[in-house]
């Protein structure tokens, strides 16, 4: 059986003193708590490296929210997977439906990313998801295959052990809005279904594949019980150590 993974992306929120503020809260509430699952944070990079300290005696992961494909060179404001793994990084989102419409990341570049973070020993959470736009066209499913074929382009069936898929559709990420069970799990089998094609069925029975898109405390249970769906990346409710927690026991 695949095991959960419960994700927090904190994106562009949380100083120093706030990240030892949240995971000093997180740490204290989860280990009074009875949960069967994988937790992982993704700070800012400028918390990254006190983040590791924090968690070191916990059952808490840490990933990055970013990284580069290149090893090093002239690349302002970019980090690299050495870098982050130096911190303590287990993990790195990559792909985020924010860097590929505010920062014109193609799928393309998430490729070179995936690829980089996998021979560097990183494991990615690899976004996917489409618009309302592209839901109301009818495009949906054309959108999700491409992201899944060309994000996934030379990553052999071995490396696709250590990746992680996040489906989260665009319409839903931070307005409130959350695909119902039901249309979550449609795409989650889909992209179950296309993984099948392309890698073989063990490896699609096997991959972790997340839902992320406004999920919160009084909606995870039921977003979890899906066959398909084997976790959350959340977003605004894990900047809150309540509701991130609410969302793990939820498990």
């Amino acid at each position: 059986m695949r095991r959960k993974v419960i994700a927090g992306n904190w994106k562009m929120h949380k100083d120093l003193n706030e990240t030892q503020n949240l995971i000093s809260k997180l740490s204290n509430g989860l280990a009074k708590e009875e949960f069967n699952c994988d937790v992982i944070i993704c700070p800012p990079y400028t918390s990254l490296s006190e983040a590791s300290t924090l968690i070191k005696d916990t059952k808490i992961k840490l990933g990055a929210q970013n990284m580069h494909f290149e090893d090093k060179g002239a690349f302002t404001g970019e980090v690299s997977s050495a870098m982050l793994k130096s911190v303590g990084c287990e993990y790195v989102i990559l792909g985020h439906s924010e860097r590929r419409a505010i920062f014109g990341e193609t799928d393309e570049i998430i490729n070179k990313k995936i690829k980089k973070s996998l021979d560097s020993g990183l494991k990615p959470i690899f976004c996917i998801g489409e618009t309302l736009q592209e839901r109301e066209g009818g495009v949906m499913k054309d959108v999700i295959k491409r992201h899944v074929t060309e994000g996934l382009q030379h990553i052999s069936k071995g490396e696709m052990e250590k990746l992680i898929i996040a489906y989260e559709p665009v319409w839903a990420i931070g307005t409130g809005v959350t695909a119902s069970p039901e249309q979550a799990q449609e795409v989650h089998l889909f992209v179950r279904g296309l993984i099948a094609e392309i890698f073989g069925g063990d490896t699609a029975e096997n991959i972790i594949i997340q839902y992320g898109g406004s999920v919160k405390p009084n909606n995870a249970k039921e977003l979890l019980s899906q066959n398909d769906i084997d976790g959350a990346l959340v977003g605004g409710a894990c900047l809150e150590a309540e509701s991130f927690t609410g969302i793990i026991t939820s498990v």
